[in-house]
């Protein structure tokens, strides 16, 4: 991989890394990210920006040329790779998956400079330690790595049935649903059984269970507040 200047589909530029070893079978080449925090975060998302060469409009080239490469994690407590000590093989890290370009280009158009650009998310977990390394493997393609986004998802702060939830993390799975206990907002009272809400996958609140009302003498107010005391 090679640390080069480049342009976006916007013609603005940017800092890319580029491989393209497609003359020479067997390649395995590794580019790996800084280590990462999770910040609590359980479930991880990876959106990858990318460019992939036909390896059509290549000539002349071996039957090993790609228009795929891999994503692994790698999940640490602390610091482990520096330019001495990095560890570039695949031992030591997860799959998540074998990222694939919806469409390649055969060639630059330098005039314009147009480039088919690939956007894919993936996501991975249940994460548990501190934080974790991303890698990319290539493994015979021409492309170019544009950017690289990473992120977590999270229901955000609510005041909801007259009850404050607080922020939570989604769960480790896409499908899993975080239960949050609410606390009634001052002058209101629990009733009927304990306030709770889910947080869904996508970050998302759903099925409220149980409400708080105004205490007696304080009146509602846009089903936020509970204003008062009344006059008599």
């Amino acid at each position: 991989w090679e640390e080069v200047s480049g342009y976006d589909e916007n013609l603005n530029t940017i800092r890319t890394y580029q491989v393209c070893n497609v003359f020479e079978p067997n390649q395995n080449n590794w580019l790996l990210t800084t280590f990462i925090n999770r910040r609590g975060a359980h479930r991880i998302y990876t959106e990858m920006r990318f460019t992939v060469r036909d390896c059509s409009s290549l000539p002349n080239v071996p039957g090993s040329c790609k228009e795929t490469f891999n994503l692994y994690y790698y999940e640490t407590d602390s610091v482990i790779a520096t330019k001495k000590s990095a560890f570039w093989s695949e031992a030591p890290y997860l799959k998540v998956d074998t990222i694939a370009a919806d469409e390649s280009f055969s060639q630059v158009d330098f005039g314009g400079r147009l480039m088919k650009v690939n956007t894919e998310v993936r996501s991975f977990g249940p994460l548990t330690r501190n934080g974790f390394y991303l890698a990319f493997q290539d493994y015979g393609a021409c492309m170019s790595l544009l950017s690289v986004r990473v992120f977590f998802k999270k229901c955000p702060s609510i005041v909801q049935n007259f009850a404050v939830f607080p922020e939570t993390m989604t769960g480790a799975e896409s499908t899993s649903l975080v239960i949050a206990r609410g606390t009634c907002i001052p002058n209101a009272e629990e009733v009927d059984v304990p306030i709770k809400l889910y947080c869904n996958g996508d970050g998302e609140w759903m099925v409220p269970i149980g409400r708080c009302t105004c205490k007696p003498g304080y009146e509602p107010e846009n089903s936020m507040a509970c204003k008062g005391p009344r006059c008599q």
